[in-house]
């Protein structure tokens, strides 16, 4: 009973032996991940299946635009889990307190912006970016229903943020692994039995998200041991919701950069029509599934580094750095070999359409060894955000995304034009996106050396 009680408790990662505590904190939040992803891949098995290649089409050029809007969401958790690590490392109830309510009410003013813009952007963006006609109104009624359904995928991924700020990856592991038993039952049910086509998996996904906010508030809510959830705290305070929004900001920015880049590269990637589209998907969803040691990793990073830097443990920062990348490098390397082994068995889960199993794979080759160099950039991200430099990381995933990935993409379909291939190389997306992660890691592993974002320890 013991046992079980310690794995719902939060995590002080600033006594024992590193690796071992990154591992422990790790581990479940890798897991949560992998269910939190299986919403997508769920969607787009479901529909590629019960309603066809198109419409599989459709939820992928969807996830651009979705990822655009929902940035803010992204700022305010990274703020939140960076300070809400270094107060509870310096054992400080009162500022954690604080940072917790004004999180909350953060995220419901974000949730009312995203639910007005939503209605007014969304099929205008889609016309811009090229969509194709014969799947443009299934995006456009799917981003709709999640838009305007986010307030439970925004205070998930927040109070996640504030649960990994603690040090608690398992709670939110439970309940979303709820969530998604009851995201694959409701996508089979309103589309195979309700015939709801795309918007059902759309439906199926909100209802899931919200199920699993009401769980980490009421987990939230039973921490009084730790700090105060109450009226009084959800009241915004410029001191701390200014630096909530100044550390998660720069994530936040670069997260919107990034999804601009990919609503770029996507209108690239429409030129190329619905059947390199729907392959572009496939790779996504097992994209999605690859990343996710990376993500957990740089996650897990900045929760160790923010606990030590508030605990003035400096010296286990470093240590804990190298050997958190070290673990991140050979898991990343594990899997990459595994995808490439198995790809087209991956690839066949989504669709039975052989050409486009065939296309998948290819992609997929072209880009999976760039995971191990992803692993290196969050890693060491991690660790500087961790101790508040949240600005490097985002200069880099800037300069990486804006100055080489966009470019270097429409330089290759330029150069490579051709009778044959009148739009250029349809593989031009795909180099440049390695390219650019090739370049981050070499980059990120140069400035985490020179050691400049180590000031905010001192």
């Amino acid at each position: 009973m013991e046992k079980i009680k310690a794995l719902f408790s939060a995590t002080d990662m600033t006594t024992g032996t590193p690796w071992k505590r990154i591992v422990i904190f790790t581990l479940p939040m890798l897991i949560g991940n992998i269910a939190q992803q299986l919403y997508s891949a769920v969607d787009s098995v479901v529909v590629g299946k019960y309603v066809g290649d198109n419409a599989l089409a459709a939820v992928g050029s969807a996830a651009p635009v979705l990822n655009l809007l929902l940035v803010l969401f992204v700022g305010i958790s990274m703020g939140a889990s960076i300070m809400v690590a270094q107060y509870f490392g310096a054992k400080q109830r009162e500022e954690l307190s604080q940072t917790i309510g004004n999180c909350i009410t953060l995220t419901a003013i974000a949730v009312l912006v995203i639910m007005v813009v939503s209605v007014f952007i969304t099929r205008p963006l889609l016309e811009l970016l090229g969509t194709p006609v014969s799947i443009i109104d299934w995006c456009t009624d799917y981003l709709l229903i999640s838009f305007l359904g986010s307030v439970g995928s925004a205070y998930y991924n927040i109070l996640c943020g504030v649960l990994r700020g603690l040090g608690d990856a398992f709670s939110a592991l439970v309940y979303l692994l709820v969530a998604t038993v009851i995201n694959i039952i409701l996508d089979i049910v309103f589309v195979a039995n309700f015939n709801m086509g795309v918007a059902g998996v759309a439906w199926a996904t909100i209802i899931a998200q919200a199920i699993s906010a009401v769980f980490c508030f009421w987990r939230l809510a039973k921490m009084t041991d730790l700090f105060d959830l109450k009226w009084t705290y959800l009241k915004l305070n410029k001191m701390y919701a200014n630096k909530v929004i100044s550390l998660g900001l720069p994530s936040g920015l670069t997260q919107a950069i990034m999804s601009m880049a990919m609503i770029i590269v996507q209108s690239l990637t429409n030129s190329f029509g619905e059947a390199f589209i729907a392959a572009n998907v496939i790779v996504m969803r097992v994209d999605g599934f690859a990343m996710l040691p990376n993500m957990s990793f740089g996650t897990a990073m900045t929760t160790y580094t923010g606990q030590n830097v508030g605990a003035r443990k400096n010296d286990r920062v470093t240590q804990g750095a190298k050997q958190g990348t070290i673990l991140a490098v050979a898991t990343s390397t594990v899997l990459t070999l595994l995808i490439l082994a198995l790809g087209k068995q991956l690839m066949g889960i989504f669709t039975e359409t052989t050409s486009l199993v065939e296309l998948s794979r290819t992609i997929m080759g072209i880009i999976a060894p760039g995971y191990i160099a992803v692993a290196v950039t969050m890693s060491l991200s991690g660790v500087m955000r961790g101790a508040g430099d949240t600005m490097t990381p985002m200069w880099i995933s800037l300069f990486t995304t804006v100055a080489v990935r966009v470019p270097v993409a429409y330089i290759i379909a330029f150069l490579t034009r051709s009778a044959e291939m009148p739009n250029g190389n349809q593989f031009c997306v795909q180099i440049s996106l390695v390219s650019s992660w090739l370049l981050g890691a070499l980059i990120t592993t140069i400035i985490y050396l020179r050691g400049k974002w180590k000031k905010n320890m001192y």
